[in-house]
């Protein structure tokens, strides 16, 4: 009784929260006070600082109903889809056959990294020269080796398959490097007693390591996905979202509303609903997967 009175009565210091406060301001001047100006901007339509007019849901349903918006909608989608069932199936195969130990392991880990490293619109001017059939090494292989004729300016097949190739290069590492890690948190022990029951490699990787990477698996998943349904600024390098509207992402059509147009109402509906649509699905993936994982 006594303790529980003692623990009951004993003084608080909340000067923590003093530690708290510059990271809640610097959230509400690079998070929230920007999202509430695009809240702002969408229900308004605005002619120019001075003047104003509200105009409730209307971007909203104009948005909703746009048949380029929904085209790139899907193309948007299926390249999301299309990078993860490339680049973690790839990233996890990557890991497995990287070494576990030795002096090859910091080698491996760097030449993994190297894409990893490079700036995304370097990126794309690295893709957009190496894929080229004139000068590039790429473009010119695929023309002269192959004899296809590959032009990614010209055609839509070749365009989405550059972007696709270029995404899958530069993102592959993260997958690898996040398994990777996972398969190091193994401990021996499993190893070892799969090597006394003469266990296949398939056998391992089947009932020892892809149970052990499922919550990695999970943190793969969700990072790709939301990162390859926001990609920008790769395909707007290379192809500038063509040839026609063939690789033109949900975040280009959007950067031409607010920036080719300067359409600030229609832009900020766009992008809260680009954003709600994340923040969903990628909920939806977590809560799936972590129950599938339980």
């Amino acid at each position: 009784m006594s303790a529980s009175t003692t623990s009951d009565t004993k003084p608080r210091n909340n000067r923590a929260w003093f530690l708290v406060l510059p990271v809640v301001v610097s959230v509400a001047f690079t998070a929230v006070i920007p999202l509430m100006t695009v809240v702002n901007y969408s229900v308004q339509d605005i002619f120019s600082p001075s003047d104003r007019l509200f105009v409730g849901l209307e971007w909203y349903r104009q948005i909703s109903r746009d048949g380029e918006v929904r085209s790139a909608f899907v193309r948007t989608l299926l390249f999301s889809l299309q990078v993860l069932l490339l680049e973690i199936p790839l990233g996890v195969a990557v890991a497995v056959m990287m070494p576990r130990r030795g002096r090859a392991v910091p080698v491996a880990l760097v030449v993994v990294a190297l894409p990893l490293l490079i700036p995304w619109n370097v990126v794309g001017t690295i893709w957009q020269i190496f894929a080229r059939g004139d000068i590039g090494l790429g473009g010119w292989a695929i023309n002269s080796v192959l004899g296809i004729n590959f032009n990614y300016a010209l055609d839509a097949t070749d365009a989405w398959a550059t972007v696709l190739l270029m995404d899958v290069w530069h993102w592959t590492p993260l997958v690898a490097l996040l398994a990777y890690a996972g398969l190091r948190s193994i401990p021996d022990a499993y190893f070892q007693a799969a090597r006394i029951d003469a266990a296949s490699a398939w056998s391992v990787f089947r009932y020892i390591q892809l149970p052990r990477l499922r919550g990695v698996l999970t943190i793969a998943i969700l990072l790709r996905f939301m990162d390859s349904f926001m990609i920008y600024t790769e395909p707007f390098v290379v192809t500038g979202g063509g040839p026609g509207n063939a690789t033109s992402f949900l975040s280009i059509l959007l950067s031409k509303v607010a920036v080719g147009q300067f359409d600030l109402g229609p832009a900020g509906a766009f992008s809260l609903m680009f954003f709600l649509f994340v923040q969903v699905v990628s909920y939806v993936f977590f809560t799936v997967l972590t129950r599938t994982g339980r």
